[in-house]
């Protein structure tokens, strides 16, 4: 017996047995699921435990600045009409959290995860995945994941790096075009683009990117090689009521509101469909059937408050979860944190269009609400200013309140609304 292979094979087993341990202690003594330290203990021991998990399973990894959580629960719900599928649930995306998924999932017959877009390239050289989803690209904590410009140019290398797997991209978005641009083999999806000031100019040459009324868009200047660098044509189209497929149109209903959902179910989908051969209407059906995401999207109640809960991370983000928002409701909280995870820098609530909250009761909430609170003084909107969120919920008037927050202001409310005594999930 090869003497490397084996201390290998011992590694990995031990790695994985004091990966055990350790999420069995973060739970018993109530620090969490454990799902993050394990990863963590399991790739401190077996830095190459990642490739051993994967054990040439087929896999699909999806990425992108907004919807990954989203977009991976729905193909996942997909995959599993035909499939047995390992998956990060809870949604952790770098590389203890993909290990946990591995290790929890080690009977499955398929690997869906979704993965920073930082950790994109070396994961992909771990899993050799067969299939990859590119979602979009913007502005997003500056302070870790640096210009857009850069990540870009990272997925490039890696989908060129790879060029057996099938990528299913988002057409609409310039930068995750330029992604997959030349790949031997890309499903286009028309998924939308409702933010589109982080693509004003061409990543794969000069001139500036021009859109048209109609959704068509176009450098100005050709390419290095003479060709025009322009939206390709789609294979799958969403709109308000259906998607249409190289299969055939049909009807999709989504339980989950809003445009950029929409778009997500549709590469969602068509990653299923095109990569792994599901029939086109199971598919759909599952994914119609997702209703929340970790908490996301979900309603619960709080003493005499009916309370929707929206996260969103990043000014595209933000931009389009308030076009969610119910303007009838009797009440808005929006909150704001600038933890790990949220990013330092704050200057991106300048980017949003906070103007239109006429006739709501809006209260500006978390650690820096402040900062929220001016901005929505220069945006003419009136407002109180209760850093706690749960006292912020509270302050509205009886009946609905939406509450929309960053990423660990929306952690910690769901983690205080259920200490509250007149708290029902």
């Amino acid at each position: 017996m090869n003497p490397r292979g084996r201390f290998s094979r011992i590694r990995t087993k031990t790695a994985l047995a004091a990966a055990q341990l350790a999420t069995s202690a973060s739970r018993a003594t109530g620090r969490g699921a454990g799902g993050m330290i394990g990863g963590l203990v399991a790739g401190a021991i077996d830095p190459n435990i990642m490739d051993g998990l994967g054990r040439g399973r087929p896999t699909v990894l999806v990425t992108g600045t907004n919807g990954k959580s989203t977009t991976t629960r729905m193909l996942v719900q997909a995959l599993r009409t035909t499939h047995t599928v390992a998956t990060n649930e809870g949604g952790d995306n770098m590389d203890a959290g993909i290990i946990s998924a591995l290790m929890a999932g080690q009977d499955a017959n398929l690997i869906a995860l979704e993965v920073d877009e930082l950790h994109v390239p070396h994961v992909a050289d771990s899993l050799n995945p067969n299939a990859l989803v590119l979602l979009n690209l913007s502005r997003d904590q500056l302070d870790r994941v640096g210009e857009i410009n850069k990540i870009e140019r990272a997925l490039r290398a890696c989908v060129e790096a790879h060029p057996e797997m099938t990528v299913i991209a988002n057409c609409d978005d310039v930068l995750m075009t330029s992604v997959a641009w030349g790949h031997p083999n890309v499903v286009w999806v028309a998924a939308g683009a409702g933010w589109v000031n982080d693509s004003v100019t061409n990543p794969r040459g000069a001139g500036s990117v021009v859109r048209t009324p109609d959704g068509d868009w176009y450098a100005t200047e050709k390419l290095a090689d003479g060709t025009e660098f322009r939206r390709p044509e789609p294979t799958y189209t969403v709109d308000k009521h259906s998607l249409t497929t190289p299969h055939g149109e049909v009807p999709m209903n989504l339980t989950l509101p809003g445009r950029a959902n929409r778009g997500n179910a549709a590469q969602a989908v068509a990653a299923a469909v095109e990569a792994y051969d599901v029939p086109l209407d199971k598919a759909v059906r599952a994914v119609e059937g997702v209703d929340n995401v970790a908490g996301r999207y979900a309603t619960v109640h709080l003493g005499e408050h009916e309370v929707r809960l929206l996260l969103a991370k990043n000014p595209a983000g933000w931009q389009e979860a308030l076009t969610m928002l119910d303007r009838d409701a009797d009440g808005v909280v929006i909150a704001v944190n600038a933890q790990q995870g949220d990013g330092a820098d704050v200057s991106w609530l300048w980017d949003v269009k906070f103007e239109d909250f006429d006739g709501i009761a809006v209260n500006a909430a978390g650690e820096r609400g402040t900062d929220l609170a001016v901005r929505l003084l220069y945006a003419g909107i009136e407002h109180e200013l209760v850093h706690d969120v749960v006292k912020a919920i509270r302050a509205c008037p009886p009946g609905r309140v939406e509450v929309l927050a960053n990423y660990t202001a929306f952690r910690d409310l769901k983690r205080d609304m259920a200490k509250q005594e007149d708290y029902r999930g």
